[in-house]
């Protein structure tokens, strides 16, 4: 079935992983379209023993490149994936998303029928293990409709005409080259920074709602702190793009109808979980979006992504 489709390649970044990365490359090789090679671009922990070459020996069409962790770069790393690539397209996944079932590469690259769209990402379920409120928030952000995003959005939708997710997004190779790939400079947020170029440059970013994989987590007040202390980061370091746009609205409109569906459900008690879950949000948010006024001492008590501040502030 494949042989009438374009060329896919995958890049997975990889570096210390669960079993989840186990069946994401175990289904990938029984989807309906296979893809045409997978990348993975390892990065050595010295907590792993494995020799993730004999690893995936068995495996055609399966490259493993080994890098160190101060090689690592979330937007580096994945172009230099995607250099190795010959592809049309080439598919971003992170090593925790596991293909829903095996139409995933079949039904993301769907919308791809349309020359304007640049970029498509899938919809991303919650597992059972993660919670009522995680589970809303998978719903509210990946919905069951198909939709097309471009610059005509950007007065209606703000800050989410830009939202394009590398835990499965598969990107038109001659647009992303065209467009200079991801930028190498960013704490994360290498996606939706691309996004914007997509949109500004008059393309079009696609969700695919068929296109399912499985990817959710269930962060402590603290990790989700870090997370958006980070994110804060990056809409500082790139303020030109996200200045332009409104981003807090679509925060305060998700809290409003997760407390809601909350209510209505009968689960009061796991609003005030939310509302605390949402304070940590918005501060560190606020903090990183300040992080250049901040000791470095204090940023890196405050970051997720500790290494990347070896060098000191970017």
């Amino acid at each position: 079935m494949d042989n009438c489709y374009p060329k896919v390649d995958v890049v997975i970044p990889r570096y210390n992983p669960d079993e989840k990365y186990d069946k994401l490359i175990e289904r990938l090789t029984k989807q309906t379209i296979k893809p045409n090679h997978i990348y993975v671009m390892n990065t050595i922990s010295e907590k792993e023993t494995v020799d993730v070459d004999l690893m995936h020996q068995n495996i055609e069409n399966l490259t493993v490149t080994n890098l160190s962790k101060a090689e690592f770069d979330h937007g580096g790393t994945r172009n230099r994936g995607a250099s190795m690539s010959d592809a049309e397209f080439v598919m971003m996944m992170t090593q925790d998303a596991v293909p829903a079932d095996k139409y995933l590469i079949e039904k993301i690259i769907e919308p791809f029928k349309d020359e304007k769209v640049a970029a498509v990402y899938a919809r991303q379920l919650a597992t059972s293990e993660v919670g009522v409120v995680e589970s809303y928030t998978r719903v509210f952000n990946y919905p069951k409709e198909d939709s097309v995003k471009s610059k005509e959005d950007l007065e209606r939708l703000g800050i989410k005409t830009f939202f394009c997710s590398n835990v499965c997004a598969v990107y038109r190779k001659s647009i992303y080259e065209e467009l200079g790939g991801f930028v190498t400079k960013t704490i994360f947020n290498e996606d939706m920074i691309l996004a914007s170029r997509i949109i500004d440059a008059g393309y079009s970013i696609a969700y695919a709602a068929k296109a399912k994989v499985f990817h959710a987590h269930r962060y402590t007040y603290s990790q989700q702190f870090k997370r958006n202390f980070d994110l804060g980061v990056s809409h500082r370091q790139y303020h030109e793009i996200f200045s332009k746009v409104k981003s807090e609205k679509e925060g305060k409109k998700l809290v409003k109808k997760t407390i809601h569906y909350l209510w209505k459900q009968g689960k009061p008690l796991l609003i005030l979980d939310l509302i605390m879950q949402s304070g940590f949000k918005f501060l560190g948010y606020r903090m990183g979006k300040m992080y250049d006024k901040l000791p470095l001492w204090l940023i890196r008590r405050c970051s997720s992504q500790t290494g990347y501040w070896d060098k000191g502030k970017e």
